[in-house]
């Protein structure tokens, strides 16, 4: 023991050097590791619950350090190839080709994953209208929102996209109703107050609209990361910060658009008891 208390007294210099060195090379380095450890783990147990399980961890956007699409969906399709009916398994499958762009891709991954397990699931549908709503087909896409909605009624994204979709479809009216009713259980969620806010415009309802944008810009200058990341559970956390700065850009953007037609409309008023 006074022999090793003796080395590292001489040699201090040395061995905090060593300790960087090795610590730098496992940051560098880790990620490799761990998808070697994956790769070995996986060819003694190639079963396809491990291979899902190995897609979960890539596919999570809490994790940025274990974040990986590709490493994701090369895991789920080595479950695919061996037990296509895993719960979940092609709802993933989905949203991966989904955020690749990949849209007809990914209606048929949503499809079939629905035609195995339907309602069950209920938040295949909500996946469905996300990419039917991306490829213009919003009268479906509003369908599955629907049919999403009677599974959790307050689910603020599936209510806030069922509003975009039914906006789209020129249904105002419908998409003010909705909103209205989601931020009953979120008065300060950005993305419903910002779709309320365009839904009440389109309606010609200026001033209700002004304060509902002015609301969504003050609540999107809060906005975490954590808060984006919840919104968009499948997106790269890289990109966390930029998502939040086109939010609040966007939302700024229409609370603009709506001051000058709100000012516009008093002056065409005021004109009008000249």
């Amino acid at each position: 023991m006074k022999k090793a208390y003796s080395f590292l007294r001489r040699n201090w210099p040395l061995v905090v050097t060593a300790v960087i060195v090795l610590a730098t090379f496992v940051f560098l380095f880790r990620p490799f590791l761990e998808d070697q450890y994956e790769n070995v783990a996986y060819a003694i147990d190639p079963s396809p619950q491990r291979a899902f399980e190995y897609g979960e961890l890539h596919f999570n956007a809490s994790d940025p350090a274990d974040y990986d699409i590709n490493r994701a969906e090369y895991f789920f399709e080595l479950a695919a190839a061996k037990d296509p009916t895993l719960p979940y398994l092609y709802h993933e499958l989905a949203r991966i080709s989904f955020l690749k762009g990949n849209f007809p891709t990914a209606l048929g991954q949503i499809d079939f994953q629905i035609d195995m397990h339907g309602a069950s699931e209920p938040n295949s549908y909500y996946v469905r209208g996300l990419i039917e709503g991306f490829m213009g087909d919003y009268k479906d896409s509003a369908a599955d929102y629907k049919y999403f909605l009677q599974f959790d009624p307050t689910d603020w994204a599936g209510i806030n996209d069922y509003a975009w979709v039914l906006l789209k479809m020129g249904d105002a009216q419908e998409a003010a109703t909705e909103t209205a009713y989601g931020l009953k259980f979120f008065p300060a969620n950005p993305w419903l107050l910002n779709s309320n806010a365009i839904a009440l415009y389109e309606m010609g309802l200026t001033g209700p609209a002004l304060d509902q944008a002015k609301a969504a810009v003050a609540a999107g200058a809060k906005m975490t990361v954590q808060d984006w990341l919840h919104a968009y559970p499948g997106n790269d956390p890289k990109v966390a910060e930029d998502g939040i700065a086109a939010f609040q850009a966007a939302a700024a953007q229409n609370m603009h658009s709506i001051q000058l037609a709100e000012a516009s409309s008093t002056l065409q008023l005021n004109a009008s008891h000249d």
